[in-house]
């Protein structure tokens, strides 16, 4: 429904896009807004919305770090390394996948021998 809402829009039609983009600033003002109507205290800006979308929404969800940074439409991937601090939940989601890797590899082993 947003898409066909802007489907006619000049700018969507004149630069070959979906929505429209609006500056970092209007938006900033937007989120502000939209933070006050839902009576969130903490400050929203693009920046936490990109950072927050990077870290709790994608790599907390098992979403490779190559995918996240061409969503983020990052050239270098060092670049998305910025927003991929590690959370305590994702590493221990790792070891534990890699705890059954060696208990299936060890069960693996005793069979043959």
């Amino acid at each position: 429904m947003i898409i066909d809402k802007y489907d006619d829009h000049p700018e969507c039609c004149n630069q070959n896009k979906l929505l429209p983009i609006l500056s970092n600033q209007k938006m900033n003002a937007y989120l502000k807004e939209i933070a006050g109507v839902c009576e969130i205290e903490k400050e929203l800006t693009f920046h936490i919305a990109r950072h927050t979308f990077a870290t709790t929404v994608t790599l907390t969800n098992g979403v490779p770090i190559e995918s996240v940074s061409k969503m983020l439409g990052h050239k270098n991937l060092r670049t998305t390394q910025h927003y991929a601090k590690v959370l305590d939940k994702k590493v221990s989601e790792d070891m534990k996948v890699l705890r059954e890797k060696f208990m299936n590899t060890q069960v693996d082993i005793k069979r043959i021998i």
